[in-house]
């Protein structure tokens, strides 16, 4: 199809601050009106400047020469916004001299996987990816991923290509804003290719039986965004019987639930229809697939620190011995399990799934064996599906062990995975607070929010230090991670808002409210910090 011209319609051009936009490893913002306090942020003028922004960075990158033209593929997930910015996405690729291939409704993984993929076929491989999405966050926003064969670009990368940007839309002021592309773009059905390989490694894992899930009864929950594929393009021809599988269809304004395995209704809703529907097992994906969780035929949510357990149990009967990566809210009992039951190592770094897979490529590099790099919130990677943040390979994994202990004759249905985590001692209380800091109060002294959120750990670190009931984590790589009262928690800065989120995990309500209290104590004086969650938290 020809891509059509945006110089027909040339809007106003506001300044725009685009480093704003960069999201750690990603780049989102509001693109669609009507939310009061939220105006639109990526508009169609942004995005192409966005777009010219990674066609340059990727020129550069490659190097070239100019007798093959460079090939981008484009994806998006469910939200009303995507064919826009698709659209604005492949004019500016285009006009840039790249050839554009888009793959329509996509998930996150599959865009790095075409970045893999060899078949010249399909127009693959891709020497670059962008992926359209803003994860779960609500309706209006939008973002953007992007991908080469190396992996998902980093924080330096993305401070680059929005640099970029900036210069380019600037150009866009002083010159008047057109961008024209005649040449042609083209489509491609990439998911066909991305979900019979993910058919191929179960039945491989099952010793090539066509059918190896026949009989079992799996019920998805894509919670209507990109994950819908799972049921009828994975499962079904792998025999499954996948009756009773919900919001499938794709609907942008995600009316059942927030497409999110950490949201509290989301899990309730995969929870009920397994049990409504009496399923061996149900799988939960987020709106772009690169998450996942699971929930077994009793109802027990296999997710956060029970999805790693249960993927670090799996990896290490492959692997002994090996090092699995977590990010830093991993809670005590895992790393128990881990080293005591599984005899693997734990180690405990960071938020931010990039972190945990850059730290599992670093280990290594330097000869500790890893294998598994995976964040609570259900982002989960291992190094023989090529350190890809994939949440439909994390649920193969799990069927590959469901369908190879059933052709071993070793068992039937999900507790095959519930015995697999039998023995992790989960918290009693697990609670996460979040305390705002007030860019605007005087107590800030002209400081930044993160110098002032660095003062505060420093501070309650050196109070914990005096403090016999306490004792801080002898290696830890984020925030102040703290033991006591047969709990622990840690207060540490997000990576990108003005908050220090806290969290507590102990054997009892009393024990967490014990820890708060300390925590309450220490950062007391700090006046610019927003307490108020802490404070009715530990309230009698």
């Amino acid at each position: 199809m020809a891509a059509a011209s945006s110089a027909t319609a040339i809007p106003s051009l506001d300044k725009v601050d685009f480093l704003k936009l960069q999201n750690g490893s990603d780049i989102r913002g509001v693109a669609v009106s009507g939310v009061e306090g939220e105006p639109v942020s990526l508009t169609e003028p942004v995005t192409e400047a966005i777009a010219a922004g990674f066609a340059a960075w990727l020129l550069d990158k490659k190097k070239v020469d100019a007798s093959r033209k460079l090939r981008v593929a484009i994806g998006h997930d469910s939200r009303i916004s995507a064919q826009k910015l698709q659209d604005a996405v492949s004019r500016c690729i285009a006009s840039a001299g790249l050839d554009v291939v888009q793959y329509g409704l996509a998930s996150t993984p599959a865009m790095f996987n075409s970045t893999l993929t060899e078949d010249e076929a399909i127009l693959c491989p891709a020497d670059g990816a962008i992926m359209i999405t803003a994860s779960h966050l609500p309706y209006n926003r939008n973002g953007f991923k992007f991908f080469t064969n190396d992996g998902g670009l980093g924080k330096n990368d993305i401070k680059d290509i929005l640099e970029r940007a900036a210069s380019i839309y600037s150009n866009f002021l002083a010159k008047g804003y057109s961008v024209k592309a005649s040449e042609s773009v083209k489509k491609i059905d990439y998911m066909a290719v991305y979900t019979s390989d993910l058919v191929k490694a179960v039945r491989k894992a099952a010793g090539n039986i066509e059918k190896p899930l026949e009989g079992f009864h799996i019920v998805v929950d894509a919670g209507n965004g990109a994950g819908g594929f799972f049921a009828a393009k994975v499962l079904e021809p792998l025999g499954a019987i996948t009756s009773g599988s919900q919001f499938l269809e794709p609907d942008g304004m995600f009316p059942n639930h927030i497409p999110n395995p950490e949201d509290k209704a989301a899990m309730k809703a995969i929870t009920q229809a397994v049990l409504d529907n009496k399923a061996n097992l149900g799988i939960i994906f987020d709106t772009d697939v690169d998450r996942s969780a699971a929930v077994d035929s009793t109802g027990r949510e296999l997710n956060r620190n029970c999805l790693i357990a249960l993927m670090s149990a799996i990896v290490l009967e492959e692997h002994p011995g090996t090092t699995i990566v977590t990010d830093s809210v991993t809670s005590d009992g895992l790393t128990s399990f881990i080293e005591k039951k599984l005899g693997g190592k734990h180690h405990r770094f960071k938020r931010g799934y990039k972190n945990v897979i850059d730290e599992a490529i670093r280990l290594n590099s330097i000869g500790e064996e890893s294998h598994l790099a995976i964040e609570t919130s259900g982002h989960g990677a291992l190094k023989e599906n090529h350190w890809l943040d994939d949440g439909a390979y994390l649920m193969v994994k799990l069927l590959n062990k469901l369908a190879s202990a059933r052709a071993s004759g070793k068992g039937v249905g999900s507790k095959v995975l519930t015995d697999l985590v039998e023995g992790l001692e989960e918290p009693a209380i697990a609670v996460e607070l979040r305390l705002k800091i007030n860019q605007n109060h005087p107590d800030l002294k002209g400081r930044s929010f993160r110098k002032y959120g660095e003062a505060v750990l420093q501070h309650l670190g050196n109070s914990i230090a005096s403090n016999p009931k306490l004792q801080k984590a002898a290696v830890n790589y984020e925030g102040v991670r703290v033991s006591g009262f047969g709990g622990w928690f840690l207060l540490r800065l997000s990576l990108h808002d003005p908050v220090l989120p806290l969290n507590i995990e102990a054997p009892s309500h009393e024990d967490a409210v014990k820890l708060g209290h300390e925590v309450a104590a220490a950062v007391k004086e700090f006046q610019a910090l927003d307490t108020s969650a802490l404070d009715k938290f530990v309230q009698p």
